[in-house]
């Protein structure tokens, strides 16, 4: 019996509306790859720091942060045993939700981790969507802001192929929920990183190195 691919996708929305419902939709996809399992992560309601640089927790060699006693529990620790992941935020200023920043902020103590083997994520990869209210109000912005975080991690990239060349970009047309539901394109191209994700990490996985 082949082994299941966990993937994480994390929805960085204050809100559980057309940005979860994206997710949703990305989710869908990859639950077509046989032998996938997706969880899901909102950060809406979650009250998490964001960091602010003081770098205790690499003095003191510890995998979270040692300021902070917050919402950002055990994800330290826990976030990086899955095999792929996929992070979704409605588009503020032309960017992430300070939400989704502050979480990914807080991974600072993985410098240690990638001290120790800079290949240590090169199988584990991850892929991005975001929703903005206008066709063009800084999709791409928003996505290029998440893929940051997965080369700083040293993670390989997923995007959707032809046309989703960055991450899955829709258009709530400010209309939350409803909006996002109606945009076909936006909801399709959420379906395709989503698969892209899964087969992705599905074959990263089977050719990882064992121990």
């Amino acid at each position: 019996m082949e082994e299941t691919t966990k993937l994480l996708f994390v929805c960085g929305s204050p809100r559980k509306a057309s940005t979860a419902y994206a997710i949703e939709e990305a989710k869908r996809g990859a639950e077509t790859v046989a032998d996938v399992q997706v969880d899901v992560l909102y950060l809406q309601g979650k009250k998490i720091a964001p960091c602010m640089g003081c770098n205790s927790c690499v003095k003191k060699g510890v995998a979270r942060c040692v300021v902070y006693d917050d919402d950002m529990g055990s994800w330290n620790e826990g976030f990086f045993k899955y095999d792929g992941y996929l992070m979704g935020t409605p588009v503020y200023e032309m960017g992430m939700t300070p939400q989704l920043c502050a979480f990914l902020s807080r991974f600072r103590a993985e410098y240690l981790n990638q001290r120790e083997d800079p290949f240590l994520r090169m199988y584990t990869p991850g892929a991005a969507l975001a929703v903005g209210g206008t066709r063009n109000g800084g999709q791409e912005s928003a996505i290029n802001a998440i893929l940051g975080f997965y080369h700083t991690q040293g993670m390989p990239v997923v995007n959707g192929g032809l046309g989703v060349y960055a991450g899955a970009a829709v258009w709530s047309q400010d209309r939350m929920t409803q909006g996002a539901a109606e945009d076909e394109k936006g909801m399709e191209s959420a379906r395709i990183i989503g698969k892209k994700l899964a087969l992705t990490a599905k074959a990263l996985k089977a050719g990882r190195p064992r121990e």
